[in-house]
Formats: structure tokens, sequence, C-alpha cells
């Protein structure tokens, strides 16, 4: 390749042969079947979506639990049955549980733990997230701190969940802590409701400010997920999609699937000259 048409990547050498990772969240723990019946919330739903999600080109599936009304639930049962219907319906696709919630405390933080096998990775929120009017998720130091901990101990992967630059730090001390193992696995997430908006500069400058040993995936909500992922696509960045973070697949069409929206970001990854990751390329780049 010329030096003329590698000029544009600078910082970005290996854009062309390093695959892009594509995550799915296909749950999430806020809108549900209201929002858009297609959403699954079930096991045998969530599986059966991820397997076309994993044939489409996904390699990370990240997981939520609901009740049996479809409210969220950090249920050790309930997150190891999901884990079940994975294994009997997919292939080799990497598993990410949440660890996101409302109230302080490890409970949280359980099924990543006790559930067998455990998944590959789960997330660490690093701060304060406010959600409508009155309510907050608190995201304490401590708390990350003993998440981090006891991933490291059990050899699950963090996810460090960055909704506005405020938690930059948080990362920090972490790595100064020896408690994250190189590369970094960061998600940076835009236009949540107290996070870092959702404009091109933001995502340049909040890229710039990771530690050098990260690797990081863009997650953008609702509209602006199409196009602040094919950015991060770009600039030689990993991405997020899936009906936890936008349940439209257009203006006023719902998304038929999360497979819908994996088969549209590998496309746009195919026309930007990207390859995309397999599991094992995965495992490769984050280190696992």
């Amino acid at each position: 390749m010329s030096t003329l048409l590698s000029m544009p990547y600078n910082g970005y050498q290996d854009y062309f042969e390093k695959p892009v990772i594509l995550s799915v969240a296909l749950t999430g723990g806020a809108q549900g079947k209201e929002a858009n019946p297609n959403l699954p919330e079930q096991p045998e739903e969530i599986a059966t979506d991820l397997a076309a999600c994993e044939e489409a080109g996904a390699s990370i599936a990240h997981i939520h639990a609901r009740d049996e009304d479809g409210n969220p639930t950090t249920s050790v049962s309930k997150f190891q049955e999901i884990r079940d219907a994975i294994d009997n319906h997919c292939d080799d696709i990497l598993v990410n549980f949440t660890t996101g919630g409302f109230e302080l405390g490890d409970h949280r933080l359980r099924p990543a733990l006790e559930v067998e096998p455990q998944p590959d990775m789960a997330t660490i929120d690093l701060g304060p997230l406010n959600f409508g009017y009155d309510t907050s998720a608190l995201n304490t130091r401590e708390q990350n701190e003993t998440y981090a901990r006891e991933m490291l101990e059990n050899g699950v992967k963090p996810e460090l969940e960055i909704f506005n630059t405020g938690h930059l730090p948080e990362m920090q001390y972490l790595v100064e802590e020896n408690l994250l193992k190189e590369p970094y696995w960061c998600t940076l997430v835009f236009g949540m409701q107290n996070g870092i908006p959702a404009r091109p500069r933001n995502l340049v400058n909040a890229v710039d400010n990771l530690p050098d040993a990260s690797e990081w995936q863009c997650l953008a909500v609702g509209r602006h997920q199409l196009p602040l992922t094919t950015m991060a696509m770009s600039m030689g960045g990993h991405v997020r999609v899936g009906m936890e973070d936008n349940v439209f697949y257009d203006k006023g069409e719902l998304a038929e699937s999360n497979a819908q929206l994996v088969q549209r970001a590998v496309r746009i990854a195919d026309e930007l000259n990207r390859p995309v990751a397999t599991p094992d390329d995965t495992r490769r780049i984050l280190g696992l």
C-alpha cells in the first residue's frame, strides 16, 4: 500500500489488517418489548437471536437478564439459564455479563463469578450515572476496585464502561493499583443522559485520553448508533450494536432482530476495508 494511502490513518497504521470486534448487546435493563416486541428477554429468545448474530459476525455477546415478568434481575440462576441456552445454540461467541445496576454491593458481580462456565468478561461501570428525574447509579471507586480485584483473581476480563470523561481517572486508578491486565478493554459510551454528548469530536477526544495499552469500542444510543459506530470503525476502533442501545433500524422502523443490526455493521466494515474479527481474533486482540 502506498504511503499516500496510509497517511490518513496516522496512529492507526494497522487499519487495513486489524479486525474490527463486533459486540452485540441484545437485551439491556431498560426498555423491553413495549419498545420493540422483537427485543429478546428470556433465555431461549436471547440465545436464538444471538446464534444469528454470531453467524452474521458478532464475536462478543453482552448479556443482561430479565425475570419472568421482563424486569431486570441479577439472579445467578437466571444468568445460568441464559449461559446454558447460549452454549446450546451458539458455537464460540465470547460471553460478557453485565454488572450494572442501581444498588451498591457485590450481588451485581455474583453471576460473573458463580455461573458455570464463567463468562469470558464482565462489565465495570466506572462512575455515577443518572437515569430519569430522580434515579442514579452510584458505582463508587470502592465498588469498582472490588469488582476489578475479584475479576482478576477469577480470570474474568473487565470491560470498562466509560460514560463520561470524568470516568477516565477511575480507570487510571485501577491501572495504577495493578488491577487490570493489558490490553485494557474499554467501551466509550455516547448519548446517555449525563454521559458524553454524541458528537464526532468527542469520540476523537475520548480515544486520545485512553491509556496507550487500551483497546476500545464505541457504544452510541438511539439515532447516534449508526453514525458514531461507523466513525469508530473508520478510526480503527471496535463497535457495539444491538437493541439494548437502539431499538430502531431506521427512523420510524423498528429493528427486526439484533442480527439485523449486526449484519449492517458487517456491511459497513466491509465497505471500510476492515476485516471482521472472529472469536479467535477477539481473544488474541484482547489477550484472552
